[in-house]
């Protein structure tokens, strides 16, 4: 006896052999799949306790986001696209005026997010760019899990140390009052040990922590001195040592190039390294990154992606694996993979002036197996396959923009959107029905978010920064502020 028995539905199982099985079911027992196929064989060997109806729906694996920030659900658009503005928000509010009721609210506000755009596994910094991370105590990031636990979604949340020097000013917030407290390495590192004990594995698995130390690039020789540079080095490689004991996924931001030859040098990479961005990468960084398995996600829809392209075919080519990030929720980006897929084919097809690169499978691929293998995770989640955790999306194809019904895995990756998104399940439990969630309130996420948000500019004293700036209206560029 099956628990749930999906049936009548366009079955993408993204599976060794590709299937697409157009009238397909898919049993679940427990967590886990039992059995996928036609419709009439499934639904003949598993009877279930609940039937879902897919007929007119897509059933795909829940999709996975390689790369996204904890924080900036509360703080996107800030500053109107000025980037010192933006970064400005994410310093201040992340380390000196951000409570564990604000990490909570957001956790929830980007788990519901995905859940409703399909996403059901995803990476969470703790934090906002490589080295603003609130890690000077376990509690923001106790707050975070349990609002994605709330949700019922999957979270890889990142932690670790800041880039040195230390110590860093923090603040913890009593009602309205702030008390600064400076904070080192140490503290930090113990927060992630804290971290990793109480949550890793957690909940059937849905709450895994990775860690993440700053990456070390070219320009940080002359910045940080000679002292502080051997001081960050040895921060790296002893973080680096704790995920390979721990078993962790060990992440890095901003990678560009000369970064990864940097990470290379110090013992970093290897096949539990995922280096987020990697634009620029010389020919030789590419060579490094396939010689050590080493795992790239590619956001390219961030702004690192217009200053500078990252070689997604190249590495490919390379035999490198490739998954997708949202870089989610920044100033102009949200946590949709379908937006992000499409952009990803359009972004590398213009580089090379050829439609054949990244066909509509591959970047498929990018989001489902490709980015489970990405995190470790391909025994586990990536396919609809027996054996495999129960991780699935409904997609409804009866839409405007999906239509005659013909060439569905081509209108999913071409045409769809989030807001397609009908049913998920994860673990085995229906988390989104009919498009609404079952373990939370949505309005209560939304009126939690709001007022979070609320106290932090009146912490803060950032309300400036959500003002129309001059050059948003009759003008084909804005003015130079907006290029820091």
């Amino acid at each position: 006896m099956a628990d749930i028995l999906i049936v009548n539905g366009v079955v993408v199982t993204v599976d060794p052999d590709r299937r697409v099985l157009e009238d397909g079911a898919v049993a679940i027992a427990g967590d886990r799949i039992v059995a996928v196929g036609p419709t009439a064989e499934v639904a003949a060997a598993h009877p279930a306790r609940r039937v879902i109806d897919a007929r007119g729906k897509a059933v795909m694996p829940g999709l996975i986001d390689g790369h996204a920030h904890a924080g900036h659900g509360l703080i996107k658009t800030m500053g109107g696209g000025r980037g010192d503005l933006w970064y400005q928000a994410c310093e201040t509010v992340y380390t000196v005026a951000s409570t564990e009721d604000f990490w909570r609210a957001e956790a929830e506000l980007a788990a519901l997010e995905r859940l409703k755009f399909g996403v059901t596994t995803g990476v969470s910094l703790l934090g906002g760019g490589d080295t603003i991370l609130r890690t000077d105590e376990p509690a923001y990031g106790d707050a975070h899990c349990a609002g994605v636990v709330a949700v019922g979604t999957r979270s890889v949340v990142a932690v670790g140390s800041t880039r040195p020097p230390h110590p860093r000013r923090y603040a913890r917030w009593e009602g309205g009052t702030a008390t600064d407290r400076m904070v080192g390495y140490a503290e930090q590192l113990a927060t992630c040990r804290t971290l990793i004990d109480t949550w890793h594995g957690s909940h059937g698995g849905r709450i895994r922590i990775a860690l993440i130390t700053p990456t070390l690039r070219e320009e940080h020789v002359a910045q940080l001195g000679a002292g502080t540079l051997e001081e960050a080095k040895a921060q790296a490689r002893e973080m680096r040592a704790l995920s390979r004991e721990r078993g962790l996924v060990f992440t890095q931001d901003g990678h560009t190039t000369g970064s990864v030859a940097f990470a290379h040098s110090l013992g970093l990479l290897g096949p539990d390294a995922l280096l987020s961005h990697a634009t620029g990468l010389t020919e030789a960084e590419i060579a490094l990154c396939a010689e050590t398995d080493t795992r790239i996600v590619h956001n390219p829809s961030a702004v690192a992606s217009i200053l500078a392209r990252c070689p997604v075919t190249e590495l490919m080519e390379a035999g490198v694996t490739v998954c997708i990030g949202s870089d989610a929720t920044a100033p102009d980006r949200s946590g949709d993979l379908f937006r992000h897929m499409q952009q990803c084919m359009h972004y590398h097809r213009t580089f090379h002036r050829d439609p054949s690169w990244l066909p509509p499978g591959t970047v498929l691929e990018m989001v489902t197996i490709d980015a489970a293998r990405a995190l470790g995770l391909e025994a586990e989640l990536g396919s609809l396959e027996v054996g495999k955790k129960a991780d699935v999306v409904l997609v409804d194809l009866r839409r405007p923009h999906l239509y005659p019904a013909n060439m569905p895995v081509f209108r999913l990756v071409y045409f769809a959107n989030g807001n397609d998104v009908h049913t998920v399940i994860v673990d085995g439990e229906v988390v989104l029905e009919n498009r609404a969630p079952t373990r939370v309130d949505e309005d209560s996420v939304l009126d939690a978010a709001q007022r979070e948000t609320e106290l932090m500019l009146d912490r803060t004293g950032f309300r400036a920064m959500l003002e129309t700036p001059d050059g948003f209206w009759r003008t084909v560029r804005a003015g130079p502020e907006f290029r820091d």
